[in-house]
């Protein structure tokens, strides 16, 4: 399914979000999921649980939070990208404000840039 396919129409429900986060400082989670495997893992999770959509982060927006360079935030997000793609039936949103990391998101799959700082 790709991000186009999200219309509400006729829809009864509100569409679901399952947030992943892949950094090591996230208030959330604490970087449960950071590896591949169980971020592919969570993410089957929360599609069967019922999300419609995953959008996945490898940069914390927590408040006070350091900033990633554009080579950290690829080297947590794409190779979680490309475990979990293939086994994804919902679209992927990526949060980044970066235009290169966009870039490697698109290319890897992802349908949707969540950019968090709004360009």
């Amino acid at each position: 399914m790709r991000a186009s396919d999200l219309r509400r129409g006729g829809r009864s429900r509100p569409f679901i979000m399952g947030i992943l986060n892949v950094t090591p400082d996230s208030f959330s989670d604490g970087g449960l999921w950071n590896s591949p495997d169980r971020a592919l893992a969570h993410v089957c999770e929360m599609v069967e649980a019922g999300a419609d959509i995953i959008d996945v982060g490898a940069e914390s927006t927590r408040p006070g939070a350091d900033c990633v360079p554009c080579d950290e935030e690829m080297r947590r997000l794409i190779p979680v990208l490309k475990e979990i793609m293939p086994s994804l039936s919902v679209p992927v949103s990526v949060d980044t404000y970066k235009a290169s990391v966009a870039e490697a998101a698109v290319g890897a799959g992802a349908s949707i840039i969540n950019d968090v700082w709004g360009l």
